[in-house]
């Protein structure tokens, strides 16, 4: 009888197991909010290694991580709601930091998308030339593409290195000891990075540090930048893919320094989703459906937080595909390692 009773309640205890394991992998999926062990791993982790519940605002701030703002409605009175949510005010003059897009095609923020927000903020619509040539690599060209393209009806638009260049210290990095941006950009206190997320040629994706570290650099600053701080002139293509991802990243840190955190916003806008950049006239179409709009005042929570949401889409194989066979989550690691943000998030759903 003694027997019988071990063997039943041996039974029950097992049950119990199991009915609690099958509620653990029975709760709903949530948007990924990045763990701190990933951070060091090569690849970007995938959604289903760093999941949790979805967090709201007063439990983003309670974690200690910085909060992701998310909403999936890409429209202009959405891309303003998002920005409220920050709760940043400028104090000066505020630059509104976008790709003006390559023509004939590319998949540039249209300028019904982003000019509430660009109101709102009573923002100068910012540039820097290219320096790899194209339609935007002179002040004349790249002025008629953003009246092409339909910047300048919206708002104020300034080429920043149209009259030349400037240097702000980097320091505690190993590639740069200093980023070269457009010289109009001392004309600017408050920054707003508004950035369509995508894949790039080079960097594997571009978000708000590519936005920064390429964009706001000056033609010479962005050799700079793509040759890991070899030299100022020339190709910008470099052998070392990690090495220019580490400028990249120090670009950012730099310009950030310089400025100061807290006079700088960033936003990724995730539609349009082709492997290739802004800068790429003839884009491939995506395969992978638009996701939605992020915010933050952390660069690299944002960025990871964008990349975790690619891997977690349905159709994202090419885009994942370009990514990781440039190793682009590198300089997300880098850019944590040289203490400009944090891998690890809270996203906070404001549709909800």
């Amino acid at each position: 009888m003694k027997k019988s009773l071990y063997v039943i309640a041996a039974c029950l205890m097992i049950c119990l197991l199991f009915a609690g394991c099958a509620g653990e992998h029975t709760e709903p999926a949530a948007v990924s909010t990045k763990e701190p062990a990933a951070a060091s791993t090569a690849e970007p982790a995938r959604p289903e290694e760093n999941t949790s519940e979805k967090e709201t605002e007063e439990e983003a701030a309670a974690s200690g991580a910085p909060a992701v703002y998310f909403t999936s409605d890409i429209t202009a009175e959405s891309l303003v709601k998002i920005y409220e949510a920050l709760g940043w005010t400028p104090e000066g003059n505020v630059a509104v930091k976008i790709s003006t897009g390559e023509p004939p095609a590319s998949n540039y923020l249209r300028p019904e998308l982003i000019g509430d927000l660009v109101k709102k903020v009573n923002g100068t619509i910012v540039e820097c030339n290219t320096a790899y040539g194209g339609s935007r690599s002179s002040s004349a060209m790249h002025k008629q593409v953003a009246e092409d393209h339909g910047f300048t009806a919206i708002a104020d638009f300034d080429l920043m290195d149209e009259e030349g260049e400037t240097e702000w210290p980097m320091t505690g990095g190993s590639r740069l000891d200093r980023v070269i941006v457009g010289s109009h950009a001392e004309n600017y206190a408050d920054w707003v990075i508004l950035s369509h997320f995508k894949g790039h040629a080079m960097a594997g994706f571009g978000g708000g540090i590519k936005n920064v570290g390429i964009g706001i650099s000056s033609p010479s600053g962005k050799v700079y930048v793509h040759t890991a701080g070899t030299k100022t002139s020339g190709s910008i293509w470099y052998n070392d893919q990690d090495a220019w991802l580490e400028a990249l990243a120090e670009m950012v840190s730099g310009f950030s320094s310089h400025v100061g955190k807290d006079h700088i916003i960033y936003i990724n806008v995730m539609n349009r989703l082709s492997v290739d950049c802004d800068c790429d006239g003839h884009p491939a179409e995506p395969d992978i459906h638009d996701i939605g709009i992020l915010a933050s005042v952390d660069p690299v929570a944002l960025d990871q937080a964008s990349v975790d949401l690619v891997y977690e889409a349905e159709g994202n194989a090419s885009l994942v595909n370009r990514m990781e066979s440039l190793h682009a989550v590198h300089v997300l690691e880098h850019a944590e390692k040289i203490g400009l943000g944090s891998r690890t998030y809270e996203l906070v759903n404001i549709d909800d």
